[in-house]
């Protein structure tokens, strides 16, 4: 899954877009499937602010003022209306989600954000390890550089990014013990933030860091 385009290593905005883009994909392919809910709800609040803005434009032009006068202020109202929510949604509901999904080990949600001038990548992820209805969602912060996944002439490497993401992330590293290292965790200045306690799903991740068998779990060991 390396990236074979090349990019701006200078460009905070490249490398952060292109790692973006990169995760869903990963996912993707550990079987995980992309929830779209919150992304359909933002594009229907933006296409109907467009919509609106459009068919006023057309009827004035075509009917002229006089005939829309009375329809303009409800409908500039209402363009106003949908716009602020549109913008509330993506500030403060997705607030930078680039990924809602569930697999067979559980529910994930990563949101993704960096620091002006800082090229570290940062993500808030929320996860339900499966089964959903027994286990409580826990929250964890977690970030490192961008120079663990790029080179320094601009290309992406995939492993790495797998194994930062599989060695922090519990639900995926279950998804993918393989790519689970025990030094990418204790190395990436992890800072964890959870919001319940008793679940031991970062318990079983910590086992799969040292090669240990979880309780019940696969025998699976990470590789040398």
């Amino acid at each position: 899954m390396s990236a074979t385009t090349k990019i701006a290593v200078h460009s905070l905005s490249d490398l952060k877009n292109t790692t973006d883009d990169v995760l869903p994909n990963y996912l993707h392919s550990l079987k995980f499937k992309q929830i779209h809910s919150q992304t359909d709800i933002r594009l229907i609040l933006g296409y109907s602010a467009v919509a609106i803005a459009g068919a006023l434009f057309y009827f004035d032009w075509k009917l002229g003022w006089d005939v829309t006068k009375p329809y303009t202020a409800p409908a500039v109202v209402a363009y106003f209306i949908l716009n602020s929510a549109f913008t509330y949604w993506i500030w403060f509901v997705e607030k930078g989600a680039v990924y809602e999904g569930e697999g067979k080990t559980g529910k994930i949600r990563v949101c993704s954000s960096t620091k002006k001038h800082i090229p570290i990548y940062e993500c808030d992820v929320t996860f339900t390890p499966s089964p959903a209805s027994s286990n409580p969602s826990q929250t964890i912060h977690i970030r490192a550089p961008f120079t663990r996944w790029f080179t320094s002439d601009g290309y992406f490497i995939a492993k790495p990014f797998q194994q930062w993401l599989a060695s922090e992330v519990p639900v995926v590293g279950a998804a993918d013990p393989n790519n689970v290292v025990e030094e990418i965790g204790r190395g990436s200045e992890t800072e964890r933030v959870l919001n319940v306690s008793g679940n031991n799903a970062i318990d079983i991740l910590e086992q799969l860091k040292t090669g240990a068998k979880p309780a019940g779990g696969s025998d699976r060991r990470k590789k040398a």
